[in-house]
């Protein structure tokens, strides 16, 4: 109450925005340029504001954009219906598609806050190559997407004895009756 109000001058004093800071979309890539995007169109069916345009196109061996089986091959989203709540990508099953600090989006046409495929994909990073072409970091889609190789349990070796909070499963047995579980 007793401070002194301060008053940012916008465009002479720029302030970056918070890390977490839900901005403009963007399209992520493989380290080999692939893109991320499956096409899977789950992205648009979380988006409450009906903001995001999808349409997959199926991959094929002379021309790979993804390292699936689809890839987006229309990609848009309007930024005049867009609430940048973030859903998006939450549903997005690949991490294709994250959120940057970038805020400033006024335009004076309204058609250009329709951003297309090729506006929200991130740029090509030195060692990367523009799709299409083949896969470059396996020979399968699994080898793009798995973080690392799990070791097959041994005969007689001890399972995990956790449940699927990560917390041990203790002594107990539940009672499964006609009214339902109790334990």
């Amino acid at each position: 109450m007793f401070k002194k109000v301060y008053t940012q001058q916008y465009p002479f004093d720029y302030y970056g925005t918070k890390p977490r800071y839900h901005g403009r979309h963007v399209l992520n890539r493989h380290p080999d340029g692939l893109e991320k995007c499956v096409g899977c169109e789950l992205c648009a069916w979380a988006c409450p504001a009906d903001a995001i345009y999808v349409e997959g196109g199926d991959n094929t061996p002379e021309e790979r954009y993804s390292p699936g089986e689809r890839y987006g091959a229309i990609y848009q989203i309007n930024y005049l219906r867009c609430i940048f709540c973030g859903l998006c990508i939450e549903a997005c099953p690949t991490r294709s598609l994250t959120m940057s600090n970038e805020y400033e989006l006024a335009l004076d046409d309204r058609q250009q806050l329709i951003y297309t495929k090729e506006q929200l994909m991130a740029p090509l990073l030195p060692g990367m190559e523009a799709p299409p072409h083949p896969m470059r970091l396996g020979d399968d889609e699994k080898d793009y997407y798995a973080v690392e190789t799990q070791e097959p349990l041994q005969q007689g070796a001890p399972q995990s004895t956790a449940n699927v909070a990560g917390r041990p499963i203790t002594g107990h047995a539940i009672e499964v009756g006609r009214h339902g579980a109790r334990g």
